[in-house]
C-alpha cells in the first residue's frame, strides 16, 4: 500500500478551491480533513497540497504537457442511497451563540443576532455552493427573534425551501433548508 504525503494534524488546502484544514484521519488515500468552518469532509489525497508548498513550483515540461492532455470533464457516477443517507442531513450548524464565540461577554444583542445571521448566510453559501441538498440551522426556541430572521434571509432565495426540522431529533429549535440542484 502507498504511504500517504499526508501525516494526521497538517495543515492543507484543496488545489482548486479556497478551504484549507487539518487532516483529521488517513484511510489508504482517502483522507479525512476537518475544515477551518469545523466540517469533516473525506476527499482524494490527489485534491489536497500541503500548506508548507504554497511556493511557486516549476514543472517538468514533460508533466505540463501530460495535464494538458488529461481529460477534466466531471464523470458522473451515481450510487443508490441507502434510506438512512436520504433521509440524514448531511450538515448542521449550531447558531447557538457560544458555539460561535469564545467569550461573548461585552457583545450587544445586536451583535449577537448579527453574527448568528451572518454564520447562517456564509453555511448557506457554503452549502449551495457545494451541492448539498439539506443543513438543518439549530437556533434554538427563545424568543423566536433569529428563527424569524432566518426565515426572512431563506426566503431570499429562490432554490430554497425551508420547514421545521425533525422534532424528534432537535425540539422545537431547529430549521431545516432543501436546497434545489437545477433551478435555472
Amino acid at each position: 500500500m502507498d504511504q500517504t504525503k499526508f501525516n494526521i494534524g497538517q495543515q492543507v488546502s484543496f488545489i482548486d478551491d479556497n478551504l484549507e484544514g487539518v487532516v483529521a484521519a488517513i484511510d489508504g488515500n482517502l483522507i479525512t480533513l476537518e475544515t477551518d468552518d469545523g466540517f469533516l469532509m473525506k476527499v482524494d489525497e490527489n485534491e489536497l497540497v500541503s500548506n508548507h508548498s504554497m511556493g511557486v513550483i516549476d514543472l517538468p515540461e514533460e508533466v505540463i504537457e501530460d495535464v494538458k492532455k488529461t481529460d477534466l470533464s466531471p464523470k458522473k457516477s451515481f450510487r443508490k442511497l441507502s434510506k438512512k443517507e436520504k433521509t440524514a442531513p448531511p450538515m448542521e450548524v449550531d447558531l447557538h451563540i457560544h458555539h460561535l464565540v469564545d467569550n461573548q461577554k461585552g457583545m450587544t444583542n445586536y451583535e449577537m443576532l448579527n453574527l448568528q445571521l451572518d454564520t447562517a448566510r456564509n453555511r448557506l453559501e457554503f452549502a449551495i455552493k457545494k451541492r448539498i441538498q439539506k443543513v438543518v440551522f439549530i437556533h434554538g426556541v427563545g424568543e423566536g427573534v433569529l428563527r424569524m430572521e432566518l426565515e426572512t434571509l431563506f426566503s431570499r432565495y429562490e432554490q430554497v425551501k425551508f420547514y421545521d426540522a425533525d422534532f424528534r431529533k432537535y425540539g422545537a429549535g431547529a430549521t431545516e433548508v432543501y436546497i434545489f440542484q437545477n433551478v435555472p
